[in-house]
């Protein structure tokens, strides 16, 4: 039902006034109390007993008592879904009826904005986990996750939610890190261009997406969680930040949340510089900054920058932060009693309010005909649980057939020496920690392993295939042998032997293994889960040798979070398939892939490194990063990034250069041909990387510059052409600026960072040019039609 107002309407209330004057007359017309109770939110349910789903949860949590706050109003609704498993139509139902008290009790009738996470899919109870982000980036395809967060959106938006907390748009700089899951790779431009797309994609089902963690949080000393960053200006402008100015220009995101980290001694949440300086003055950012959870009092208890809660919640505000999430701590009576006191203005107060008041009112959450009625829960009846009890379907046929899709294009073929596809072998070996586990798929962030972990009597909520069901239906006529092995981390050798047996007894192996994803050290992947060595966990290469020396072919797949070094198996497995938690249709792409029913395009979004402990490193390193005979430390990957076979072959050629000269605000010309040598159809990832020989500061070896995804018949050939601006050029200069110098380039037509095909020398001409926030992020590609069309 929709709620009633007054008429004729208060000015904030009246749609039809300019939004600027709505919502200068509302602050106008609220109490101190009233303002700040806009600015946090409260987390109902949440428990104060450990660290279950954020950090230090236990120290800041408390109990809330809703009906007491809610007179003076209420900014936002912490994760009202995923909180614990709750039928999603009783939780539409229970968030319409909060909301309805909500507006009720404060005197404005101003509803709470509603957040959730969604970095792998809705974290809500029965909801489709989709493949985490490191996923999207093996893709290379941009298009896809954009339909996949739209399709993500719609499902938050038809049950009362407002606002996703995701993407991760954080650079991977040490794979050692937990949250390596989370993030899209190690390359600035494939973050940017995947992040930007999930941003679009959500934005266009009505849904608030959040940049986070900004900035710098995944450069973290050593690869530790919530550890300080040392972060150069050149490092942060060139690596870190691109990512999130192209979903800010580009993409239309509409929230921004700060990172837990300091880097050379300033907290995120403390910076004004980076809050309002880049993100608003030099952007244009007109969205809302909001905390990490608990960010904000972290600034007295873990960084020692704020004596206090109050002097914590001025630091935060006059850096640029308008929300403090999850709960109240610091925004509500510290700050209240600290304006009164005289110690913070109430200008900035009302600077964070005027932002969060607008967002409101976009979302027409302050018109007078705002309906809290969620879409899933319209035409029914509102009275009658029962009857609403498993009305909404937030795993729908459609959503698993972009779960699969996108799955299946995120598979990484690494190696293969002809035994994939498989030929209907008839003994199959399916040995390893995760050949059986159906929650081998699902990142940390997934509702089953973010929340339903603490819920161990709750059933999942989704269907989770394992890899020996989906192999089993792959390969009917094939007798399948499971045999754990050894488990994830539990360095247990006692079940090594009988695997070995098993190997010895088929026609070919097929070792599982990888991750477990969880929580502050319950796993061996994900937030707070970081790790010394990229070995594999537990004794899982003790026993994947021990299949090498089975005398079977071995193919080695891995369901996992990060890239694992594999010893000897680099050389000797006879193919290795790279997942990176595919979620819900993972086994079936995976199987697909093994069979040749998919012919795999997945392409790595992350270095695989040869050895475990050359980090951190990634291919963007510059000269003095690669291998050399100084050090005894190889940092050269056993597959580098953009890597990824298939089961076809493509050649390059006709190289032509429409100008090898433009002028340091011009562009060049490139175009080739691709063809398809091979026997079926397949897709190649054109990947262009950028060599800049001589620049005034040091530049990475090479970077990519652009990319595209072409399918080809056999037999077909396409003409790729490719517009490439001098702006993609430009790096941070010595005195802080972007610019563009003259000077020799090379542009590398590429399939990996490790296999170029063909390369223009090229020369930027004219004086050195300083570009704004204005300048173009992209090198075009345009196809033209092939000959048989």
């Amino acid at each position: 039902m929709a709620v009633e107002t007054s008429h004729p309407a208060p000015v904030w209330n009246d749609p039809s006034r300019p939004l600027a004057t709505r919502v200068a007359a509302l602050i106008e017309a609220m109490t101190l109390e009233e303002k700040t109770a806009q600015l946090y939110g409260v987390w109902v349910g949440a428990s104060a007993q450990g660290d279950e789903v954020a950090p230090h949860q236990h120290d800041m949590e408390e109990a809330v008592d809703l009906e007491a706050l809610m007179p003076t109003g209420l900014g936002q609704l912490t994760r009202p879904f995923g909180t614990a498993p709750v039928d999603p139509a009783l939780g539409a139902l229970s968030l319409q009826r909060t909301q309805a008290r909500i507006v009720s009790a404060n005197r404005f009738g101003i509803p709470a904005l509603a957040h959730e996470e969604c970095l792998a899919g809705f974290a809500a109870w029965g909801a489709t986990a989709y493949p985490v982000p490191l996923s999207w980036g093996a893709t290379f395809d941009p298009g896809t996750v954009q339909r996949m967060a739209a399709a993500i959106g719609r499902d938050m938006r038809s049950v009362g939610i407002h606002q996703g907390l995701a993407p991760v748009l954080d650079v991977v700089r040490d794979a050692r890190w937990g949250r390596v899951e989370e993030t899209i790779g190690e390359d600035p431009y494939l973050v940017a261009t995947i992040g930007t797309a999930y941003v679009r994609g959500l934005e266009s089902a009505g849904i608030i997406a959040t940049l986070k963690h900004f900035v710098g949080y995944s450069a973290s000393r050593a690869g530790r969680n919530l550890a300080p960053a040392a972060i150069g200006p050149r490092e942060r402008a060139d690596v870190l930040l691109p990512p999130f100015e192209m979903a800010v220009r580009e993409g239309g995101a509409r929230a921004v949340m700060h990172a837990y980290n300091d880097n050379d001694g300033v907290p995120a949440a403390a910076d004004r510089q980076l809050l309002t300086g880049l993100l608003r003055d030099t952007w244009g950012f007109d969205g809302t900054v909001v905390a990490d959870y608990f960010g904000i009092a972290f600034l007295k208890t873990l960084h020692g920058v704020a004596a206090d809660w109050a002097e914590a919640a001025h630091t935060a505000l006059a850096a640029g932060v308008d929300v403090e999430l999850p709960s109240v701590k610091t925004f509500g009576e510290p700050l209240v009693q600290a304006v009164k006191d005289g110690r913070i203005p109430e200008s900035l107060v009302d600077g964070a309010l005027g932002r969060v008041l607008r967002q409101k009112a976009q979302l027409g959450m302050l018109d007078p005909g705002w309906d809290p009625v969620p879409a899933a829960l319209r035409g029914t009846d509102p009275d009658d649980p029962d009857a609403v009890r498993g009305k909404v379907d937030l795993d729908s046929p459609a959503n698993r057939e972009l779960a699969r899709e996108l799955a299946e294009k995120a598979v990484v073929l690494l190696g293969n020496d002809g035994v994939l596809p498989l030929a209907a072998p008839r003994r199959i070996a399916l040995i390893g920690p995760n050949a059986a586990e159906g929650t081998a798929v699902l990142g940390c962030y997934s509702f089953p392993m973010h929340v339903g972990v603490q819920h161990p009597d709750a059933p999942v909520g989704i269907d989770l295939p394992t890899l020996h069901d989906t192999l089993t239906a792959e390969f009917p006529d094939a007798a399948v042998t499971v045999a754990r092995g050894t488990g994830v981390d539990d360095g247990d050798l006692s079940g090594i032997d009988a695997a070995v047996d098993a190997a010895r007894n088929a026609d070919v192996v097929i070792a599982v293994l990888g991750d477990r994803a969880g929580l502050f050290g319950r796993g061996t992947s994900g937030e707070g889960c970081d790790t010394e060595s990229l070995a594999l966990p537990g004794a899982q290469q003790q026993l994947l040798d021990a299949l090498l020396d089975s005398g079977r072919p071995v193919v080695t797949v891995l369901l996992a979070g990060r890239p694992y070094a594999l010893g000897r198996a680099v050389d000797e497995s006879a193919a290795i398939v790279q997942s990176f938690f595919p979620g819900v249709e993972g086994t079936r792409a995976i199987a697909g892939v093994l069979s040749g029913r998919t012919n795999p395009s997945g392409r790595l979004p992350v270095s695989v490194p040869r050895g475990p402990g050359a980090q951190p490193t990634t291919y963007l390193g510059a000269r003095l990063a690669q291998a050399s005979d100084v050090s005894n430390i190889d940092p050269t990957p056993a597959f580098g990034f953009g890597h990824g076979l298939g089961y076809t072959t493509f050649t390059w050629s006709d190289l032509t250069v429409r100008s090898r000269q433009a002028s340091t605000e011009g562009e060049f010309g490139l175009a080739f041909t691709l063809g398809n040598s091979g026997e079926r159809t397949g897709t190649e990832v054109v990947q262009l990387y950028l060599h800049d020989p001589t620049a005034s500061v040091v530049q990475p070896v090479q970077r990519l510059v652009g990319y595209g995804r072409v399918s080809l018949a056999p037999g077909e050939t396409r003409r790729i052409e490719i517009t490439v601006p001098a702006d993609v050029a430009s790096f941070t200069g010595r005195d802080g600026r972007r610019i563009v110098e003259p000077g020799d380039l090379e542009l590398r037509l590429a399939s990996s960072s490790t296999a170029a095909h063909l390369t223009a020398t090229v020369t930027l001409t004219g004086p050195v040019r300083t570009l704004d926030e204005t300048r173009r992020f992209h090198a075009t590609f345009a196809r033209q039609a092939s000959p048989e069309e």
